[in-house]
């Protein structure tokens, strides 16, 4: 199955002029606007579609208080790959369909998903080679200068989950998602099997001192050129006057040592959330073998305004290679089960009674 990335963020939101501002700062172009809604679109060909709390096309019930991501769009390869996946949701949860052919269904944890077939555009990206005092194969030659930060692509989404363990095991064996990293007692990093940056979605578990008690959305993240245009967005924001203040924003610019990738991260109006400018990202096939990391290092924010629990170089590099998972058992809060996905078998949590 060939799920090749996000095709649309959905995100229900009370001051629709407000969240418009915001994401036309942040760089994203406005393909469509009115009193009910804003919808921006990618380079890639994703889109960001805001609509008002209230909106009929918003998932009902609401999965979580206040504005946010309240639907996440998969799209698919073709109407085949689309019906597998249907094929596979109908055994574990009801499936609705739109006139277009598109799956709607809610995932054990809470979390409203779509599917629909898309056609994913090609990204042309440009960057400037890296001088160092050893190395300067920008000899004779300026960078790249650039105006302002263009977001290209959705790289992933972020949700809080009250069973992160089993949210990934659902999106695998419906959506054919692998596993890439854990960080134990944190999240589970998973790809889109049709992607290659280092995670499509993460889920950040709900018994973290710093989370909510129930399923929510907690940042998406943007795929751009280098850290120029990180840099450059996030200096725009700022004179813009979108202030950060999560404890995500306050480290300023950084990296992630779990995922290499650079970034910044936004406030959203309403506390709706973050927007993560992101660069330089590990990128992945199916030979990457999966890891499991100290929580310390897989959660941390290499940054000086990090808790200082993450803070240090003191905090251990206890990777282990995790094919075989033994590191979700501590972690898991369901039975283990089994189902036949694509004739083959998959381990997968029996959830209710549309189960297996």
């Amino acid at each position: 199955m060939s799920i090749v990335g996000v095709a649309n963020a959905v995100f229900g939101v009370s001051d629709l002029e407000e969240h418009q501002r915001f994401w036309t700062d942040f760089g994203l172009s406005l393909s469509h606007a009115n009193e009910d809604e804003a919808i921006f679109e990618l380079p890639s060909g994703s889109r960001i579609t805001l609509y008002r709390h209230g909106d009929p096309r918003l998932p009902s019930p609401d999965p979580f208080p206040g504005d946010g991501l309240k639907e996440t769009v998969w799209g698919v390869e073709n109407a085949d790959v689309l019906e597998r996946i249907a094929a596979s949701l109908v055994t574990e949860v009801d499936v609705r369909r739109d006139a277009d052919g598109a799956l709607h269904c809610l995932c054990p944890d809470g979390q409203p998903i779509a599917v629909q077939v898309w056609a994913k555009r090609a990204v042309v990206s440009e960057t400037s080679p890296v001088n160092t005092p050893g190395h300067y194969p920008r000899l004779n030659q300026h960078r790249i200068w650039r105006r302002r930060a263009i977001p290209k692509t959705i790289n992933h989404v972020v949700f809080f989950s009250p069973d992160y363990v089993g949210s990934f095991e659902f999106y695998e064996r419906h959506l054919g998602f692998r596993y890439i990293d854990h960080s134990k007692g944190t999240g589970i990093f998973a790809r889109a099997p049709g992607t290659f940056e280092h995670h499509s979605i993460f889920w950040v578990n709900c018994d973290l001192p710093i989370a909510p008690d129930h399923f929510k959305f907690m940042h998406i993240a943007f795929g751009m050129d280098d850290i120029d245009e990180v840099m450059l967005g996030a200096n725009i924001m700022e004179a813009k006057g979108w202030k950060n203040a999560s404890m995500n924003s306050s480290g300023g610019i950084s990296r992630h040592r779990i995922s290499s990738a650079i970034y910044y991260y936004c406030d959203m109006p309403g506390k709706a959330g973050e927007a993560e400018y992101h660069a330089d990202t590990d990128y992945l096939d199916d030979n990457w073998v999966p890891r499991a990391w100290d929580f310390r290092f897989g959660s941390l924010l290499w940054s000086n305004n990090a808790p200082p629990i993450f803070r240090g170089d003191n905090i251990p590099w206890d990777m282990t290679f995790d094919a075989d998972r033994a590191s979700f058992e501590p972690f898991r809060k369901s039975k283990p089960g089994k189902s036949v996905v694509e004739g083959k078998l998959a381990e997968i949590t029996i959830e209710d009674e549309h189960a297996i």
